[in-house]
């Protein structure tokens, strides 16, 4: 007998609302963001490697004289309080309060002269997370709109061969959101239309006004005493007790309800291609590997302990095990937008609540990847909307002490991984860290050496409604890094 389709009464959501929710379909896996929908609607592109990308996006701005681009040599109000130290590479030095990725120098590389012409944070992420120094036509900083560029996540999900019911380029744990409540543009697949978003795993919820890699590290910019109590919570794919095998598919009534979403997505996707990937979404339900892939806050205690309890930790070990059960990209936002934004108190901040635990997550990351042998396949990049002014600066009116302002003139980008060669630096700022001196690097740049290591030929392209195809690579490769 067939089973019985259960009714579900749901409200009515607008097609933008539907398409982006992340709550909508299978227990947060929207059908819409599965690889084969995006197959179904007619994108193409030459067949990619089994190459990764961890993309971890630091929204806000990271300071350069602070972290990667020392200047000791500078006056006092350019070079601030941090001091520099050795790495494991002779001749490169980073702050002192990164000292574990000191000690790993041979793993990973820096590129100190990426420029671009924007101090706008909305328009930094726009460029920062798409890959294109021009803004687009139109753009809005207060909203995300459909002529936006695609974002690199957006556009690797298009051009990648999912290798497994998961879509292609994740990007978690949260959207970036301003303090405000709106939203921020650059993130999405614009012009490639919603259907093409990344998939957002909402593991983080949304605080205004609490920043940093909580529960051990958070803070509050402006030091008002906030409070967070939030909980990190991956997505939960383990089925209710009971509901196992020959029981799970006589209860499969929110095939309806995903059924619904079909209609409106019929344009994208044939009933055949439909069917076969909604036993993948059901399938994940199922596998034991994707579960493990979430569930990071019960790691076990040595992993906790190397990674970090905490946000950023948490994020960048469910990063490692994204790659390692079959994700193309993972896009982490370490901190929403403006945690790394250092107007004021920037030395005890970034001393005290940024660097530390993003020196052991990262580190950790990097150690599990080389010990797997995966490091050589997957790209790591670390970087922000912009980099941070050289002159130190004071906003007494809303902090108690010091920090740097926006500067989209210079910032220096982390690389490691899928053949770069460690303990390398490309380029270089000038004598304050205010401009390129040597080898400027663009933003193109930065996308085109992120979908050179997925393996991505020079003339990929994804195609739009009418099949014209739109070519991804607008820059090349940064030389010298590989």
């Amino acid at each position: 007998m067939a089973p019985q389709m259960v009714r579900y009464a749901h409200p009515r959501l607008g097609r933008r609302q539907v398409v982006q929710a992340g709550a909508v379909g299978l227990l947060g896996l929207g059908m819409n963001h599965l690889a084969a929908l995006r197959e179904a609607a007619g994108v193409a592109g030459e067949t990619a490697k089994a190459r990764a990308c961890i993309y971890i996006f630091l929204s806000g701005g990271l300071a350069q004289h602070d972290s990667f681009d020392l200047k000791p040599e500078a006056p006092e109000d350019i070079r601030g309080e941090f001091k520099p130290i050795a790495t494991a590479t002779p001749g490169i030095e980073i702050c002192e309060h990164l000292p574990m990725l000191a000690q790993r120098s041979e793993l990973w590389a820096l590129c100190r002269s990426l420029t671009h012409r924007s101090n706008d944070h909305s328009a930094g992420h726009m460029i920062m997370l798409s890959g294109r120094s021009e803004l687009p036509p139109g753009f809005d900083p207060g909203r995300p709109r459909r002529q936006d560029w695609p974002s690199i996540a957006a556009v690797a999900g298009a051009v990648t061969a999912p290798r497994n019911n998961l879509p292609p380029a994740v990007v978690l744990p949260e959207r970036l959101i301003h303090y405000s409540g709106r939203v921020i543009p650059g993130q999405f697949a614009g012009l490639m239309g919603s259907q093409r978003d990344p998939w957002f795993i909402e593991a983080s919820p949304y605080h205004p006004r609490s920043y940093g890699a909580y529960p051990e590290y958070h803070f509050d910019h402006q030091e008002r005493g906030a409070t967070d109590d939030r909980v990190f919570q991956a997505p939960n794919l383990v089925l209710a007790e009971g509901l196992e095998g020959a029981r799970f598919a006589g209860r499969v009534g929110l095939l309806a309800q995903i059924e619904r979403q079909r209609q409106m997505l019929d344009q994208y996707a044939e009933q055949a291609d439909f069917d076969r990937f909604r036993q993948g979404a059901i399938s994940l339900l199922l596998d034991p590997k994707v579960r493990w892939a979430f569930d990071v806050t019960r790691a076990d205690e040595a992993t906790q302990q190397r990674y970090g309890r905490n946000s950023f930790g948490w994020s960048l070990l469910m990063a490692r095990r994204l790659i390692e059960v079959g994700v193309n990209l993972v896009q982490v936002n370490l901190g929403n937008n403006e945690t790394w934004d250092t107007h004021g108190e920037a030395f005890p901040h970034l001393k005290e609540k940024l660097l530390p635990p993003t020196d052991r997550a990262v580190s950790a990351l990097l150690d599990d990847l080389h010990a797997s042998g995966l490091l050589e396949s997957t790209l790591i990049v670390m970087a922000g909307e912009f980099g941070r002014t050289p002159k130190i600066s004071h906003l007494p009116q809303y902090y108690k002490l010091p920090g740097r302002d926006h500067w989209g003139a210079v910032q220096t980008v982390f690389f490691a991984g899928g053949g770069v060669r460690g303990g390398t630096v490309v380029g270089a700022s000038d004598k304050i860290g205010a401009f390129p001196a040597a080898q400027p690097q663009t933003p193109e740049n930065m996308a085109a050496t992120i979908y050179h290591s997925l393996g991505l030929p020079p003339t990929t392209a994804w195609f739009d409604e009418l099949k014209r195809p739109h070519h991804i690579y607008h820059g090349e490769p940064i030389a010298g890094l590989f």
